[in-house]
């Protein structure tokens, strides 16, 4: 078994068949297929067999398609990372995931040196700008290594409520079942074009859009970012029929103001994941657009995908949908016991689709399980028929565009402002983003701070996404009784501030 074998099947039986839209130009099947066999000829010459991790730092191109692929089929492990992150961020990702090898753009070259002047680890590097040549001077011959099933074939990072951020082990099975089970939920074909822009480092974008239709025989129109004009001159040009989004871009499509220039007549639908979606953004949108959104959800563990409203059956708008093929979802109270419709518990997931552990972390993986049933941390209830609700989150995990942020990463950082005494960071609802990181400060006496001088503070240490959009300084922060911050107190405060119980 081998998860890349999907590609190699595709690439047989639609040699000719375009596979990925990018900057104006179709790759062929063929085409990609010979590079990411030459490539997976170079990294097994570098050293990568099974148990080998690989690491990249890679845009939106079809060097990371091909990356990941060749990865898998030298046997190797992949491990996908934002480059959004920063030297801080990063280094410690270089040193817990163990990568023997990087492959970066020469564009973050700056980011990479600075990464390893705090790491510990040297990774053999690779820049995607030697690819052309690599692809010239190897064998294209067809080349994977096989593998067990339960091999780890991809390592993602999540971050949880304690401690640093967790790799999650997804299995060759892990990922193929996953595929299979989003084909059969999305009702995708061959004849489908995935528009994607969601980035190649997240489990949303690996899976839904580049797997899947890799593997369906489908095409890719691939987008190095996010610019609405962009995007649907995309659709249009290279006759986009299913966009994967989180719902900020759907706010924004929405606002567009004139999307009559454009030929949209391909578009089937889209698929929304990552944060909830906001009722008034999905009207929004399928109003302008008369595309419909589909809702679904699935944390990294999961590979990701546990849940979709069905395409082409019963759409429940707030419900992120019916478990997919071969996925059983429950509710649980805190003993692990299951809880009838209506009932509000948290949302535990059993299948082949999830993780076998977190990497090098025994005690958070058995702390992630009732038994077979992994812990999503969602709380929510599922009704009469069978459909799914997200209503909080027993983590304290902020969902920023879906993109997690860990609060006590930034808290532990503010800590060490000598103007600081105590500070709690919590999500707070926003139309755009699902969440954004709200900062509670209690300065010390005699120190005068305002928001731009915590954010500058920051800044040179965690990425963009993960500042503190509102900064609020107060006399004091809640406690318990024995003396801990009490966050749910600000959870309840601000859910007041926005209208929900």
């Amino acid at each position: 078994m081998n998860l890349s074998k999907g590609l190699m099947e595709s690439a047989k039986r639609h040699l000719d068949k375009s596979a990925i839209y990018f900057t104006g130009n179709w790759i062929s099947y063929n085409e990609l297929e010979r590079a990411t066999n030459a490539l997976a000829r170079r990294l097994y010459s570098m050293g990568v067999k099974p148990g080998v991790h690989v690491g990249y730092l890679l845009f939106n191109t079809p060097n990371a398609v091909i990356t990941y692929h060749a990865v898998v089929r030298a046997g190797g492990t992949v491990v996908p990372m934002n480059f959004m992150f920063k030297p801080y961020e990063l280094s410690y990702l270089f040193d817990h995931s163990d990568i023997s090898v990087l492959v970066y753009e020469p564009q973050l070259e700056e980011l990479v040196r600075a990464t390893l002047e705090h790491s510990q680890n040297r990774p053999a590097l690779l820049r995607s700008d030697e690819f052309q040549s690599i692809f010239s001077s190897e064998s294209a011959e067809p080349y994977i290594t096989e593998m067990e099933p339960d091999d780890t074939a991809a390592i993602l990072y999540t971050s949880g409520t304690t401690g640093r951020p967790k790799g999650a082990m997804l299995t060759h099975k892990n990922l193929t079942s996953n595929v299979d089970s989003v084909i059969d939920g999305i009702k995708a074909t061959p004849e489908d074009v995935f528009t994607l822009v969601l980035p190649l480092f997240h489990s949303f974008g690996i899976t839904v859009g580049m797997l899947t239709p890799l593997t369906l025989g489908a095409r890719i129109a691939l987008l190095p970012k996010f610019m609405p004009d962009m995007l649907l001159q995309t659709i249009q040009s290279a006759g986009g029929s299913i966009f994967m989004g989180v719902p900020s871009m759907f706010a924004v499509l929405a606002d567009v103001p004139d999307i009559s220039k454009w030929d949209l007549s391909s578009w089937r639908f889209s698929i929304s994941g990552g944060a909830p979606m906001p009722l008034a953004v999905m009207e929004a949108f399928e109003q302008k657009y008369h595309v419909l959104i589909y809702e679904g959800d699935g944390p990294t563990e999961c590979s990701p995908v546990t849940s979709v409203n069905p395409v082409g059956g019963k759409r429940k708008p707030g419900s992120i949908g019916l478990p997919i093929k071969n996925v059983e979802m429950r509710i649980a109270d805190d003993e692990g016991n299951f809880l009838p419709p209506e009932t509000i518990g948290e949302i535990v997931v059993k299948g082949p689709n999830v993780m076998k552990g977190y990497y090098k972390d025994p005690e958070a993986t058995k702390k992630a399980f009732f038994g077979h049933y992994f812990r999503t941390g969602d709380i929510g209830k599922v009704d009469e028929d069978g459909y799914f609700y997200i209503l909080d989150r027993k983590k304290d995990m902020i969902i920023f565009d879906g993109l997690n942020i860990y609060p006590r990463e930034i808290e532990e950082l503010l800590y060490k402002h000598p103007a600081i005494k105590e500070v709690a960071i919590i999500g707070v609802p926003h139309r755009l983003h699902g969440e954004i990181p709200r900062a509670y400060i209690v300065l010390n006496e005699g120190y005068n701070l305002k928001r731009r001088d915590v954010v500058e503070y920051l800044r040179p240490h965690i990425a963009h996404f993960k500042l503190p959009r509102e900064v609020v300084f107060v006399k004091e922060l809640p406690k318990t009784a024995t003396g801990k911050i009490a966050k749910h107190v600000l959870k309840k405060m601000a859910r007041g501030e926005h209208g929900q119980q």
